[in-house]
């Protein structure tokens, strides 16, 4: 059964440093997060096969991941740090959240970011509208590079209602500004 994709919201964000500790970041750190308010379709009843949800979460990882790196402004390949999160309405479940993010979402959030050989980072949560969701980033290809090691949030006042997932892809074309914290 395939399930229809069916977008509330779309928010992107940028985030830019150009200054920290009174030193000039040149540079730019640059880092983008797409988020999408979703319909969730098993809101409110349990469903044991979630299987049709892990095409979805490819659909889903595809859209958020091109139009992060698109918002960035950059070519694929010029991206070095990703991380994913969900904040699934009080009306699913967690279980939701990971097959959403975890079967199919990471091969075209790959393809976005042109590879990608190590982990996405992720987190999952329950919550109402106004749930903060703190996405994890790192490095696509060395989860270790300690200078890649970072977050972005996201806050939506009215996401995800109860029959919603709040989903979102975070990208960097850059580390942490002045990175120096390696062994």
């Amino acid at each position: 059964m395939k399930l229809e994709l069916k977008i509330r919201r779309l928010v992107i964000q940028i985030d830019e440093i150009h200054l920290e500790m009174q030193k000039n970041v040149d540079p730019p750190a640059r880092k983008a997060l797409a988020a999408g308010v979703f319909h969730n379709p098993y809101a409110g009843r349990y469903v044991e096969d979630l299987e049709p949800m892990f095409d979805l979460g490819a659909e889903i990882g595809g859209l958020l991941a091109t139009r992060a790196v698109e918002a960035l402004g950059v070519k694929p390949g010029s991206i070095t740090s990703y991380g994913k999160g969900a904040v699934i309405g009080t009306g699913g479940e967690i279980e939701h959240a990971a097959a959403i993010l975890h079967p199919r979402f990471g091969k075209p959030v790959r393809e976005a970011v042109e590879k990608g050989d190590d982990i996405i980072p992720s987190t999952k949560k329950m919550g109402g509208p106004g749930s903060v969701l703190v996405l994890p980033i790192t490095n696509k290809d060395s989860i270790w590079s300690f200078d890649h090691m970072d977050a972005m949030e996201i806050s939506i006042p009215d996401a995800p209602r109860e029959d919603e997932m709040l989903i979102a892809v975070a990208v960097a074309d850059s580390g942490r500004p002045l990175a120096r914290t390696r062994i």
